[in-house]
């Protein structure tokens, strides 16, 4: 066994932000590893905690108070029973630290900054498969991190919608 490595995935509970969990789940995560659930809150976002940590983002918060339902008020987060599960079976099965942090601001530039401040080995995101004029006019956070983190990214493709 090597080196744990500490990895972080990009979370806003969309479909394709999980599929980016599930793939780390079951094609990167090895025992030991640190996970870091990384939330990022629009700047506008109005919650408790945000005055205390907006500049920094919150500490890292262990998965046994994250799972609490008091912990996604205080920083406006949704509580998925789907990522819980996920993120329990690691711990469990993997032995796997998980852990979450929540910045405030433009997702593509905090997930950047958290590569550094975390010093993680790799950051995983999901794509929502923007084509290419709506990924100019609206911007790509994937296309943004992959560019400008500091570490290597995996971009997980979500599933696609079949059309009728």
């Amino acid at each position: 066994m090597g080196k744990a490595h500490t990895i972080g995935i990009g979370m806003d509970y969309s479909p394709n932000s999980k599929s980016a969990l599930r793939w780390a789940a079951d094609n990167l995560v090895d025992a030991g590893d640190r996970l870091i659930l990384i939330h990022v809150q629009p700047p506008t976002a109005d919650h408790t905690r945000k005055q205390l940590f907006e500049d920094t983002g919150s500490p890292l918060v262990p998965l046994e108070e994250f799972r609490e339902i008091n912990f996604s008020r205080q920083y406006g987060l949704t509580s998925d029973a789907e990522v819980l599960d996920i993120l329990d079976t690691l711990s469990r099965t993997k032995g796997v630290k998980v852990v979450a942090k929540v910045y405030w601001g433009d997702p593509r530039e905090k997930l950047c900054d958290a590569v550094e401040d975390l010093k993680l080995d790799t950051v995983v995101v999901g794509s929502r498969g923007l084509g290419v004029l709506k990924r100019v006019l609206m911007g790509s956070v994937s296309n943004y991190v992959v560019t400008n983190a500091s570490c290597p990214v995996t971009v997980v493709k979500g599933t696609p919608v079949s059309k009728p």
